[in-house]
């Protein structure tokens, strides 16, 4: 039997920049400057650049991300944040990290993503005041975030970029919709680092000045602590300076996903269907299928040796931690029993595609 098709190879995305990548490496070391230094601020702008954007702030992970754009919007203990239960928790983590009550949103049944109707309804039935909502655009599809704005009434929108970056819709790049805007260089996402970060970006250069004020202590000035609910959470030098021998190569690596997502929509017929579609406003950063029988789909990746996964098997407001007057979700809980992942990556050869693609017409 021909070796498994790994769901994901992080060797294979640095190899055609691996040369570079060690020369950055290199760099930073023969510096000795390795927090907050001039990779990390030139990599700042590149990236608000590349974004179309006004500024952007370096972080230590998506999650404090998450976290820090809250807090600068004002979400606090006594207020609700809206967002979705289909995300893998990190809305909710950091939600409930500054002490307020994530308030979920349901999912629409083809695109698994909120909507500005799914959200309104969250607002309305919101328990106690609302403070933020946060859209995630989920597998690398962009959600509606200017339709969310329209309808939010005023409540600060942060857009979770995570699996989203790369991706635009009529040439507005994700992110730039809301108030505020998150992602995470998490290793597996389509810009990843070798290690974690995270990043802030907004046009609101006053607020990127806040949570860059909060992920150093709250400091005003070295060692003078002005603003509350400060912290440590920056974004290293190495980190930095991989990342923008990566920036560069963002847009490839996204058409190349895009592409093999498209062998899979062709092939994805019948009893199973492809949750997105490869259109600009899709990043390619996960190849989710609906199926009607997970246990019957897997069984069949197995036998041709394909790795797999499920984004995600429970649904936040039924984790173990979670709030008891949650409310309930009937298109979320449904599509977490209903869907599976099968391998989307740059570097996956001709053959391997072909392999998904032949599982893919075997489940249908």
């Amino acid at each position: 039997m021909p070796d498994a098709v790994r769901f994901n190879d992080l060797r294979r995305g640095l190899q055609s920049t691996a040369p570079g990548v060690r020369d950055a490496i290199e760099e930073v070391l023969a510096s000795g400057w390795f927090v907050l230094g001039p990779q990390h601020d030139a990599f700042e702008r590149e990236l608000a650049a590349s974004l179309g954007i006004a500024a952007a702030a370096g972080v230590g992970n998506g999650t404090d991300a998450l976290q820090l754009a809250l807090q600068a919007v004002g979400a606090r203990p006594g207020t609700a944040v809206v967002t979705v239960a289909n995300a893998g928790g990190y809305t909710s983590t950091a939600t409930r990290a500054i002490g307020a009550t994530p308030w979920y949103a349901d999912v629409d049944p083809a695109t698994l993503q909120a909507t500005p109707a799914t959200v309104e309804a969250a607002l309305r039935s919101a328990p106690m005041p609302v403070s933020a909502i946060v859209v995630t655009h989920l597998f690398g599809q962009m959600a509606d975030a200017g339709g969310i704005v329209e309808i939010a009434g005023g409540v600060p929108v942060v857009e979770d970029c995570a699996q989203a970056m790369g991706a635009r819709h009529d040439g507005r790049a994700a992110g730039t919709f809301g108030t505020v805007a998150t992602t995470s260089f998490y290793p597996t996402k389509n810009l990843g680092a070798v290690g974690d970060g995270g990043a802030v970006f907004s046009d609101d250069v006053e607020l990127v000045a806040r949570i860059r004020q909060l992920r150093q202590y709250g400091w005003s000035s070295k060692y003078r602590s002005s603003a509350a609910g400060g912290r440590n959470s920056r974004l290293d030098e190495l980190q930095a300076a991989v990342l923008r021998r990566l920036l560069p190569a963002l847009d490839a690596d996204v058409a190349r996903r895009r592409e093999i997502h498209g062998r899979y929509e062709a092939a994805a017929t019948g009893r199973i269907r492809m949750v997105n579609r490869a259109t600009p406003s899709y990043a390619g950063h996960l190849a989710v299928v609906v199926v009607d029988d997970r246990q019957r789909v897997t069984a069949i990746l197995d036998d041709h040796g394909i790795g797999h996964d499920i984004h995600y098997p429970i649904p936040d407001h039924h984790q173990p931690i979670a709030e008891p007057d949650a409310p309930p979700l009937p298109v979320t809980e449904w599509a977490s029993e209903h869907i599976i992942s099968v391998p989307l990556y740059a570097g996956l050869t001709d053959d391997e595609q072909a392999r998904v693609v032949a599982a893919l017409h075997e489940m249908s």
